[in-house]
């Protein structure tokens, strides 16, 4: 081959690999930055009073004085609100009240539609919902429509019913604009609390207040009138309310809602360190984190004895023949099974034949099935790729074979152990299927920080909760700031496992270098 033609062949090669990098990094990029874009919106993002009034009622967090004030200047903001749907409802009764009058004049009947009258009127409660009430004469003027016997009855019933319509539409208008007002900024001053927390709370944070903010603004339709699939459409929700107490209500919210919440810019690390409330609608990831903390110690624990053992033996002792040849093809075939299938295992043999509890024992077993292949195959080369002047240096000066092995062998090999062990941490760090079977829980008691405590217990992890939240939450478009924050969490334990292999082999390396010149 001619010289110029090798030269011209090297470059393209060389060219090609460094493509193929810049490619990766920019593959990478695309993939990661939008995730930690996303995911750093759980730490940092603008929170609203709310927020902070969560965090002092269950974490003990802030200061009460300054939060009093906060509150006082909210309520101020918000009474022009709450004033404007007071008018409202007070009129409607207005209304409900002016039918009492053709209502006993209809009672004092004596025939059917007198008596049918009475009874209906007995069930009207002045303490019961509004709405309830006016349910109760709905229904009264559809069991009329059957008893009129004269036209005169018959224009006195109908008129009543357009009434009663029409209070009964503006009141379900109304229940439903004051749900909306109540999901961004909390129960109305004097409202009895909820007991669902998040029932409890407005909007804590900004952009999902402005989401909510469109909500009280708008009712979302679906407009069928062209052939084909329905077209989403927004209708303006003051249509429904021109002309009453209520119509300036919607300037007055889209013109003061900053001041209803009162947005700041917050730096919540709490998001790491507390736990989860209300299945993450508030609080934070600890439980996920510390879970996942557990699992990849425990699978680390169990696996990495047996996979050096393993790799040693392989290595050392092993002398080639159809029994070796047979475990390295049973070990290259785990090291490709699909992990779902070590969950059945985990599921089959550990829980019910051995009578395990699902728990961190459990999925802590099953990883470390997973990762034990990989520990094997990058102990061994890593053995294999210590000189084998090391070795007969040793055993000149009187070593035995073990001790060999022990002293100088895999002391020599520490580093390419530690980069197979730590590359395996990051796989069962990020393991669903395994622990969906053996450990996983939707929802479980946060562990304790002693870890003998903890073996028997079911534990949230991150990957798992991920693919939970994503496919089961009921609100999963309300928390995609939590599910990004795990992501990028997640990625960035495996990045930092990473990290530190590699830190930790420069060190090893340069120590061994240093001991050996």
């Amino acid at each position: 081959m001619k010289i110029t033609t090798r030269k011209m062949l090297d470059r393209s090669f060389s060219s090609f690999g460094l493509f193929s990098i810049v490619l990766m990094i920019l593959a990478l990029l695309v993939i990661l930055v939008p995730i930690f874009k996303r995911g750093s919106t759980a730490i940092v993002f603008n929170g609203t009073v709310e927020h902070r009034r969560f965090l002092l009622e269950r974490f003990e967090r802030g200061d009460e004085q300054e939060m009093a004030s906060e509150i006082t200047a909210i309520q101020a903001a918000q009474k022009p609100v709450y004033d404007m749907i007071e008018h409202f409802e007070n009129r409607q009764r207005k209304y409900l009240d002016a039918l009492n009058e053709p209502l006993t004049k209809l009672a004092k009947r004596s025939d059917s539609i007198g008596r049918l009258t009475k009874r209906r009127l007995k069930r009207l409660d002045k303490n019961k919902p509004f709405l309830t009430n006016v349910k109760t004469i709905q229904k009264l003027t559809d069991r009329l429509k059957g008893h009129v016997d004269s036209d005169n009855i018959q224009a006195e019933i109908e008129q009543l019913d357009a009434t009663i319509q029409k209070i009964e539409t503006q009141t379900k208008n109304l229940v439903e604009l004051k749900e909306a007002i109540r999901e961004l900024l909390g129960p109305a001053p004097g409202e009895t609390r909820p007991v669902l927390l998040r029932k409890q709370y407005g909007q804590t944070r900004w952009d999902r207040a402005q989401v909510k903010l469109h909500e009280v603004l708008y009712i979302e339709k679906w407009d069928y009138s062209n052939e084909g699939m329905g077209r989403k459409v927004f209708e303006p929700r003051v249509e429904h309310f021109r002309g009453t107490e209520i119509e300036p209500l919607f300037d007055y919210m889209e013109t003061n809602t900053e001041a209803m919440l009162r947005p700041q810019l917050t730096f919540y690390w709490g998001f790491l360190t507390d736990k989860s409330m209300d299945i993450h609608i508030f609080g934070g990831i600890f439980p996920e984190l510390l879970g996942t903390v557990y699992l990849t110690l425990g699978a680390i624990l169990f696996a990495v004895p047996m996979g050096v053992i393993a790799a040693i033996y392989f290595s050392e002792y092993a002398r080639p023949g159809i029994i070796i040849s047979f475990l390295r093809i049973c070990i290259s075939t785990l090291a490709g099974v699909p992990s779902i299938v070590f969950g059945m295992f985990g599921l089959a043999f550990l829980l019910n034949g051995c009578h395990l509890p699902k728990g961190v024992l459990a999925g802590s077993l099953t990883l470390a099935l997973v990762i034990l292949p990989t520990i094997i195959r990058s102990a061994e080369e890593a053995i294999r790729a210590v000189p084998r002047t090391y070795r007969e240096a040793a055993l000149s000066l009187g070593a035995s074979r073990w001790r060999t092995v022990v002293t100088v062998v895999i002391p020599a090999a520490l580093p390419g152990i530690l980069t197979g062990t730590v590359i395996s941490m990051g796989r069962a760090a990020g393991e669903t299927a395994p622990i969906i079977f053996t450990a996983a829980a939707s929802v479980a008691a946060t562990l304790s920080l002693n870890p003998l405590q903890v073996w028997d217990q079911p534990t949230q992890a991150l990957s798992w909760n991920i693919y939970n939240l994503c496919t089961e939450h009921e609100a999963a478009n309300e928390i995609q700031h939590v599910l990004f924050g795990m992501t990028a969490t997640i990625i960035l334990v495996v990045l930092f496992l990473n990290l530190f292999a590699i830190i930790l082999r420069a060190r090893i390396s340069k120590k061994l270098k240093g001991e050996t010149t």
